[in-house]
């Protein structure tokens, strides 16, 4: 992959732990395919000093510790309604590792992600469930553990939220001509305008990996540079394509385009400010 600084894509707007989805179906015993505890026979009956170390697995299906001011019922009604096939005891409790994940994955992507496995060792075939381990797998740089929930959940409710997503975990993996695959994919003419943006920065990173400066600058080029609007997907663009006018080797244009960013960006989300500066230094040593 190119040394550019790659943009990750935003997340698709959470309501609780992923974007909603419909989950897939239950056994009559109420215990999902693959998803129940794995315990040695006997194992409990022992007392606590006398027990053997958790394997790998049951340590997987544990999870780590659940806050106590977790309860699951933090979630979006649209999450846990998806989850009402489960036995209640095992909705609850796959309710509170997702709660969990949704409160760490910015902070703390990686224990989220534990968190989000826990779920899915309890709730595999449910597709809120999948996208939400994906989600996490992606934060926590997982990538290729990303791309399968996030590609499993797909298949499950047919949802196209997370294709620019799932793009960006094939640049990750070395894989651009596999993220330009899905930038062409029909539903993202469709999209709104945000996921859209963010389709144009994948496809025009992957344009970067592949050593085509100039048809990523075209990819930018056809996207909304100069709206109004001041929302974070316009902030992103801009930053992108100033970025890729300066791997271009334009720095004069770029250092326009770091200034627009900078303009809009009100929360800070870039480092536009310090490009725009380094920049400034640059093209004044060079004239």
């Amino acid at each position: 992959m190119a040394d550019e600084r790659r943009q990750r894509p935003e997340r698709p707007a959470q309501r609780g732990a992923a974007s909603a989805g419909r989950g897939g179906g239950r056994r009559p015993d109420g215990d999902r395919r693959g998803g129940q505890r794995p315990q040695r026979k006997g194992e409990w009956s022992r007392p606590a000093d006398k027990q053997l170390p958790r394997t790998a697995d049951q340590a997987t299906y544990d999870g780590p510790p659940l806050p106590e001011d977790v309860t699951g019922r933090e979630l979006d009604r649209s999450v846990t309604a998806q989850l009402k096939g489960l036995p209640e005891k095992l909705a609850a409790r796959v309710a509170r590792h997702l709660a969990a994940a949704q409160k760490l994955i910015d902070d703390d992507p990686e224990t989220a992600y534990q968190h989000t496995l826990a779920a899915k060792a309890r709730a595999a075939r449910i597709a809120i469930v999948r996208e939400a381990a994906g989600e996490a797998a992606y934060a926590a740089g997982h990538y290729a553990e990303a791309l399968a929930d996030l590609r499993a959940a797909k298949r499950m409710n047919g949802a196209t939220a997370y294709i620019p997503i799932m793009a960006d975990c094939h640049r990750a993996l070395g894989q651009p001509k596999e993220a330009l695959k899905l930038a062409k994919s029909p539903s993202v003419a469709g999209f709104p305008a945000p996921a859209k943006a963010e389709m144009t920065i994948v496809e025009a990173g992957a344009r970067r990996d592949l050593g085509q400066l100039d048809a990523a600058l075209r990819t930018l080029e056809m996207a909304p540079l100069l709206s109004k609007s001041r929302d974070p997907w316009v902030v992103r663009l801009r930053y992108a394509y100033a970025d890729t006018l300066e791997a271009a080797g334009r720095d004069s244009d770029a250092l326009t385009w770091f200034h627009r960013t900078l303009a809009i960006d009100s929360d800070e989300l870039t480092d536009a400010g310090d490009r725009a500066d380094a920049l400034e230094k640059r093209v004044d040593a060079q004239g």
